[in-house]
């Protein structure tokens, strides 16, 4: 028996639910919302496809009370406001730095072993937030932006290629934001085969330009922050978690000397099982790339800081 808990029953959280119980990840999932009746109506939503879909796992909404999510194995934290017009970065952080706190604070007081999986935006700042606030080991809080990103760089590497998605190797390391994130062109594979030897220079450059702005992408379409693929590398996590997959997955880690940097939690590839984080994989970078990964760092440090300053932390 295994239990995932979603902390947030907007677009992401319920299509992680959804993935997670059509895929029978999880035997009970629990979505939770501040909003009246949320939670209720899409855990209902997606039970009622369970005849004609076929799967087995139980899916709970409720609002407001944590008391249903006691002894989750895994709790995945989406909660969090956009960036509103007129507010600046700092207030953003400060808005979210509570919600996330409290978030973590009633979690734990439940499932004090949990794993917890961060996707609430800045990610990278907000996971830093909830391992420190919290005192937890490493291990334990994930964030998860590079597992999205590289889904989006398979993506864009497949369409350039004329490939199915998942015959491609390729994954993103560093922040996640449009700026920090770094596609590895150099290390990106169809079949065994270095993409930079099926295509031109430029077009792989074209691709990994396509990648940094993938998100903005979509809520251009759409008018609003993309979903589907988020909610789906959310359940993939969970998946590698709960079915202990020893599965390397690019993920928002707590850096503890790896790459050269301390005290910051940034994308890198890490084995992720049944005690989250199991190893973080150190890649022998180049020049080129040892410089996009300072720069990264120094814009996730940036952003990161601002939680001492506004004293979240």
């Amino acid at each position: 028996m295994s239990k995932v808990t979603v902390v947030g029953a907007g677009n992401v959280g319920a299509t992680a639910a959804n993935v997670i119980a059509v895929k029978n990840i999880a035997s009970e999932v629990v979505l939770i919302d501040i909003k009246e009746g949320v939670a209720e109506g899409k855990a209902m939503d997606i039970m009622q496809s369970a005849q004609t879909i076929g799967f087995s796992t139980v899916v709970k909404g409720i609002t407001n009370d944590y008391s249903l999510t006691a002894g989750s194995d895994v709790v995945v934290i989406t909660s969090g406001l956009p960036r509103k017009p007129g507010m600046t970065r700092e207030e953003l952080i400060g808005v979210n730095a509570g919600i996330v706190k409290s978030v973590a604070t009633q979690i734990l007081s439940y499932s004090p072993n949990a794993i917890i999986i961060v996707v609430s935006n800045p990610m990278d700042t907000m996971a830093y937030l909830t391992l420190k606030a919290m005192g937890l080991p490493r291990n334990r809080v994930i964030g998860m932006g590079g597992a999205l990103d590289s889904s989006r760089f398979k993506y864009y590497l497949s369409q350039k290629l004329g490939c199915y998605a998942h015959d491609v190797d390729a994954f993103v390391i560093g922040g996640h934001g449009d700026t920090t994130m770094i596609p590895m062109k150099r290390l990106a594979a169809y079949r065994g085969i270095p993409v930079s030897s099926l295509m031109s220079a430029e077009e792989l450059d074209e691709v990994v330009k396509a990648t940094m702005v993938g998100g903005a992408t979509l809520t251009g379409l759409l008018g609003t922050s993309a979903w589907m693929a988020p909610g789906a590398s959310v359940a993939f996590m969970v998946d590698a978690i709960l079915n202990d997959q020893k599965r390397m997955i690019p993920a928002s880690a707590k850096l503890e000397g790896e790459y050269g940097y301390d005290d910051i939690m940034m994308g890198v590839p890490c084995i992720i099982g049944k005690n989250g984080i199991e190893k973080i994989v150190e890649l022998d970078l180049n020049d080129e790339e040892k410089a996009l990964f300072a720069a990264s760092h120094d814009a996730v440090a940036k952003t990161t800081n601002i939680l001492h300053e506004i004293g979240a932390l």
